[in-house]
């Protein structure tokens, strides 16, 4: 139990709200980003093998 009560202040940084607005855009941007890839590559890969198969 000592050893949570010293690492949870680690994690609590004072921040503003701003800086707490901004992560969390940047993090969506970055979700985002990896879902569009995600969904490029598979129809990236379903055009190829469409490719293939005439």
């Amino acid at each position: 139990m000592s050893t949570l009560a010293t690492v949870i202040p680690l994690f609590e940084a004072v921040h503003d709200a701003a800086e707490e607005g901004q992560k969390v855009i940047t993090a969506m941007l970055i979700v985002g980003l990896i879902f569009i890839g995600v969904i490029a590559l598979g129809e990236l890969t379903k055009y190829a093998a469409h490719r293939r198969r005439r």
